[in-house]
Order: C-alpha cells, then sequence, then structure tokens
C-alpha cells in the first residue's frame, strides 16, 4: 500500500503545474502549518546548496498536542522537477528511506497549541550523493492509506559551470519604464558540452515565483560557453517591492501593524492599509521571504503563536478582477485562502489569514488572464502596486546537465542575480 501511495503521488507531482521551481506544498492545510525549508541555517537563502558543504531543514507545525508518526519520503527528480525514473534509490542515496521524524516539540504557553516536527538533512540515516533537485514527501504513518500531509523541495548543485550575468532597465522593449532584462553567458569549465541544445537544461526564476520561471536557450554559442542576450524571454515585469511586517509581540504592534486585539480564541493583527501605488518607492526587503520569530528570538519554533492577520488594500474595485495576497510563505500561488473580498461600504479589500508569529514579505496581484507554457496563471501587480524598472528582484540562474547515455539531470551550475 504504502509503495502504491508514493507512485500516485509521484503522478501527481508529475502533473506540469509548478514547473523547474523548489516549492512548499501543504496537502493536510486543516491540520499542517507554516512549512519551511532553511538552507544552511539562513530562512532568506534560497534551498539551493552546494552538494560539498550543505545541511538544510525542514520544519512544519501540526495543530494539536498529539502525536504523529511521520515518515518521510525522499526522491531524486529531473530538471523539470519530474522524478528521475532512470535511478534506483541507492543511487543517489545512502543509509535509508522511509524513515520517521523524530525530533518534534510541543508548542510552550501559547494560546493556540501545537506541536512542531522537525528533519534535519544530511542525517545519521540519510545521505544524499547526487546533485540536482530533491522532494520530500511526509504522510501519516497512523492513516492507512499513507496519505501525503505535505512535500518540500530543494537543490544540490556541484558548481562546475561558471555563470555571470546583469539585470538592466534598459530592454528591447521599453527604456526605463516597467520591465527589466536579464543577459548572462555561461562557461563550461572542465564539462565537455556536444550538443547544448540536448545536454543542458538553463531555468531564469524571478523572486522564486512558478509563474516567473523561464526555460531559455542560447543565442551566441562559444567553444567554451554559451551566451543569453537580447532575448524577449528573458524581459520581465519590473513588479514593485514588497509590502511588509513584523509580529513580534502580540502585546504590541510592530512594524507595519496598525494594531494586535484578543477575540476569543485568538489574537488578531491589522495591518497597515496600502493603496495602489503610482510610482516607485524604495523599499529594503526579502522579495518575498518570512522569518519565523518573536521579540524574544529564542524557541521560536515552540513559543510563537498564531495570529489572525488582516491585510487591508483601499481601492475602488480594480479592474482584472480579484486581488490575493501572495509571497513565499504561500507557495507565491493566489489561491482562495489568499483571496481577498471586497468591502463597498469601506471602500477596500479585505483577507484574514491565520498565520504564525514572524517577519513577512507580501504582495498585493492579480491573475493577468495569461499562463505559463505548462498552464500555470500568471499573477501581476499592474493594476495594485505596478510595474517600475528599478525594483530591486532577484533572479535565480540554474543550470542542468545531462551527457549522452545518463540517467538523470546534474544541477552543475547556479547563479543568483
Amino acid at each position: 500500500m504504502k509503495r502504491l501511495i508514493l507512485f500516485l503521488i509521484t503522478l501527481l507531482t508529475q502533473m506540469p503545474l509548478l514547473m523547474a521551481q523548489a516549492k512548499c506544498t501543504i496537502y493536510d492545510t486543516e491540520h499542517i502549518r507554516s512549512l519551511q525549508v532553511i538552507a544552511m541555517d539562513d530562512p532568506i537563502l534560497p534551498p539551493v546548496m552546494d552538494i560539498h558543504t550543505w545541511h538544510v531543514n525542514i520544519g512544519f507545525d501540526e495543530m494539536s498536542h498529539e502525536y504523529h508518526r511521520y515518515i518521510y519520503h525522499i526522491d531524486h527528480c529531473k530538471a523539470d522537477w519530474t522524478v528521475s525514473e532512470g535511478l534506483f534509490e541507492s543511487n543517489y542515496l545512502e543509509g535509508l528511506n522511509d524513515q520517521p521524524i523524530e525530533d518534534y516539540e510541543k508548542s510552550f504557553n501559547t494560546t493556540q497549541i501545537y506541536t512542531h516536527y522537525s528533519i534535519n538533512f544530511p542525517n545519521e540515516q540519510t545521505q544524499l550523493v547526487l546533485s540536482g533537485n530533491y522532494r520530500v514527501t511526509v504522510y501519516d504513518d497512523d492513516d492507512d492509506e499513507h496519505t501525503p500531509v505535505l512535500t518540500a523541495e530543494f537543490c544540490l548543485v556541484e558548481p562546475l559551470m561558471s555563470l555571470a550575468g546583469t539585470v538592466n532597465g534598459n530592454t528591447d522593449i521599453d527604456f526605463q519604464r516597467s520591465h527589466q532584462q536579464v543577459e548572462f553567458s555561461l562557461g563550461y569549465g572542465s564539462l565537455r558540452v556536444m550538443d547544448p541544445e540536448r545536454e543542458l537544461c538553463t531555468y531564469v526564476i524571478q523572486n522564486r515565483r512558478a509563474d516567473r520561471c523561464i526555460k531559455v536557450t542560447p543565442n551566441i554559442r562559444k567553444s567554451n560557453g554559451l551566451e543569453y542576450n537580447h532575448q524577449r524571454a528573458l524581459i520581465f515585469p519590473g513588479g514593485s517591492e514588497c509590502h511588509k511586517f513584523e509580529l513580534l509581540d502580540v502585546h504590541q504592534a510592530n512594524m507595519n501593524v496598525d494594531n494586535i486585539r484578543w477575540h476569543e480564541p485568538y489574537y488578531h493583527a491589522t495591518l497597515d492599509c496600502y493603496r495602489p501605488q503610482h510610482s516607485y518607492t524604495f523599499e529594503h526587503d526579502a522579495n518575498g521571504a518570512f522569518i519565523l520569530r518573536n521579540s524574544d528570538d529564542e524557541d521560536n519554533e515552540t513559543t510563537c503563536e498564531y495570529v489572525i492577520t488582516h491585510f487591508l488594500f483601499k481601492s475602488d474595485p480594480l479592474p482584472g478582477g480579484d486581488v490575493y495576497v501572495q509571497g513565499n510563505w504561500c507557495n507565491n500561488w493566489p489561491c482562495e485562502d489568499y483571496r481577498m473580498q471586497y468591502d463597498e461600504k469601506e471602500a477596500k479589500y479585505h483577507c484574514a489569514i491565520l498565520l504564525k508569529q514572524g517577519y513577512y514579505d507580501y504582495r498585493f496581484v492579480q491573475l493577468s488572464g495569461e499562463q505559463t507554457p505548462e498552464g500555470q496563471p500568471i499573477a501581476t501587480t499592474e493594476h495594485t502596486d505596478g510595474n517600475y524598472y528599478q525594483t530591486e528582484n532577484e533572479y535565480q540562474i540554474l543550470v542542468y546537465y545531462r551527457e549522452p547515455g545518463a540517467r538523470y539531470d546534474r544541477l552543475v551550475g547556479y547563479k543568483v542575480l
């Protein structure tokens, strides 16, 4: 039965919805919250690490004090995040798979009880030996069906190729207005590449968003590398700097929090109300990232409160349809839970989301009506926060390599612009 469930998970994750972008997905949204993948002890970093010196922590909360015997299963994945069917488990993993999560702790002195579960890789039972993409599936062993409750993904890179690039507001479609153009070059290093279009797979991702993930091919070939210049596919909407707030103390309002009130059984935090932007405003942000912590900054995993957080956006009804709250903490996915309701009397959009204390970046977005080649809806800030060439965005470049006859995709180049 376990193998059947994992096979069904594989079929589900092979559906081309979120291509080439490491993500966190919670299936049991009623009981599981605050899923994080923390690379190298830094929650701001993307989960992409050097295979020679790496460690990663996957943590999540189950919203009770009842013990659950959670089991993790690790798959190696291809560049597009479908499972690497050419590999045996023993090819990419030393030790044991399908192990119980033994690190767990109950919340302490919080109004809402929960149990925090944590997995560290590598560990005594499980070591990973190949570069590439990895997916960790967690399922409840107490459930006879072994239904998955979440998946978490990260990447290991063997940095064999060199990458250098720029981001410029002077694009092939406008000049210092609303877009940014990425250009970059890669050097083969010691790798022997005979047919780049067959052997290499290169992605550029803006702000870790699956709907801003582009697969690109080079337009200039050299004997020792490739160049990706003046490509329409590498022009991205600039967007705007993220809004941000901190929920560090439930007894006093912190950064960009208007007020905090207690309404049984939750604390409620009302954030500052924003309006549509019509010009660029500089703001230090983390491009959608989040950090779970409280004002004491000790035992954050088990002492942070859960707070119903009210997002407000003051505007007449906007063209373009529904408005959503978006950030890395909700997988940059405009789902129903993050859709804002319009209050005609107050002339504002509102959304209430249960969040664990910490620092959060977020955006107000709408669905553009366009889709990625994989069918992913594309979110836009055109009518909410605008698009500006000055915005400081994060661009990840990932280069995968499969030499002729190989059975898996190696991640051999990585760069953040």
